[in-house]
């Protein structure tokens, strides 16, 4: 598995009749592939994520969305970013991606974190628990599906999951890749030390200097070579030909979020969303991804264009100015 340059599709509200939300998502993983991106991401929620919009605007459930995907695509690898452990088993959850690694012809990654979003947990009856609950209980899960994804039958009794010689047939391989997503240094990073293929990195940019250094510390600590854990970024994209309009467009974003972006010192920008949002025109975007985040070590890239991902054309645009960032 290489994941180099991904697309995620976090937003699905795009002024469109029901019927043709799908075709739309369709559109752009297809323009994805075309354009040269390996993965096309979508999230595992149910609500619309604050920052991005209202809780009522349209989510699709992710690994349905992923099953339509694998048979509109040919070549681009189908994931979640990510998946969130608290809604599904484990040994579902292995069989799951696993299905949609036959359906897909081998094309499947897992992204899977701790979950977060409590309002999800709590209107749809999913157990929320404490932030080490959630921890405890991914650390578990990833003790099933690991084994599970590679052939191997489990029994594990823990104190959140039980599975007895779990079975899961059939499988395209026994490597389907498992990227862990998050910014927790110690829990996250740890658990991706031990047990994943991939480390999607979702911090402000200013941090990755600080958060690659903590990764090599727990590869160290698992004894495992960080050069053989493959990295990348989560960036928040927003680009046009016209730079202005997207530089407006990141004001309006931030103001909605009572935030004055002309007000900030370097310092308060730096703890700000503003700081893993790329906004300019292609060229200026480029420099921004090169200098901020893949000089600092990480491998690749991951965006997404909330604003005009589904425009037809934005996609390609992107594809064409990141892949030589990555290659």
């Amino acid at each position: 598995m290489t994941i180099r340059l991904g697309y995620q599709m976090p937003n699905f509200s795009y002024g469109k009749s029901v019927r043709e939300l799908f075709p739309t998502v369709i559109a752009q993983a297809r323009e994805a592939e075309a354009a040269g991106f390996d993965t096309a991401f979508v999230m595992d929620h149910f609500y619309q994520l604050p920052g991005i919009g209202t809780p009522d605007e349209p989510m699709l459930e992710a690994y349905t969305a992923l099953g339509g995907l694998a048979t509109a695509t040919e070549r681009i690898q189908l994931s979640a970013l990510v998946t969130g452990n608290t809604y599904r088993n484990p040994a579902m959850l292995a069989k799951t991606v696993t299905t949609l690694d036959v359906v897909s012809g081998g094309r499947a990654v897992l992204g899977i974190g701790a979950g977060w979003f409590e309002l999800e947990h709590r209107s749809l009856g999913y157990e929320f628990g404490t932030f080490t609950d959630r921890f405890e209980r991914l650390d578990e899960a990833l003790h099933i599906i690991q084994p599970m994804l590679r052939g191997e039958r489990p029994t594990f009794e823990g104190k959140w999951y039980r599975v007895e010689n779990a079975m899961n047939e059939p499988r395209v391989r026994d490597d389907l890749p498992i990227l862990l997503g998050g910014s927790g240094e110690k829990k996250t990073f740890g658990l991706a030390a031990r047990f994943a293929d991939h480390l999607n990195i979702i911090c402000n940019a200013s941090e990755l200097p600080r958060k690659i250094e903590a990764l090599r510390t727990r590869c160290a600590e698992a004894g495992r070579d960080p050069q053989t854990l493959e990295t990348s970024y989560l960036c928040f994209v927003m680009m046009d030909e016209d730079g202005d309009l997207v530089r407006k467009q990141q004001r309006d974003y931030l103001s909605r979020m009572g935030i004055d972006l002309s007000a900030l010192s370097d310092a308060e920008r730096a703890q700000s969303p503003a700081d893993r949002q790329f906004v300019g025109t292609p060229d200026e975007v480029a420099e921004q991804l090169r200098t901020r985040v893949l000089d600092h070590g990480v491998d690749g890239l991951i965006i997404n264009m909330v604003f005009n991902g589904h425009e037809p054309g934005a996609v390609e645009l992107a594809g064409r100015t990141f892949a030589p960032l990555v290659r």
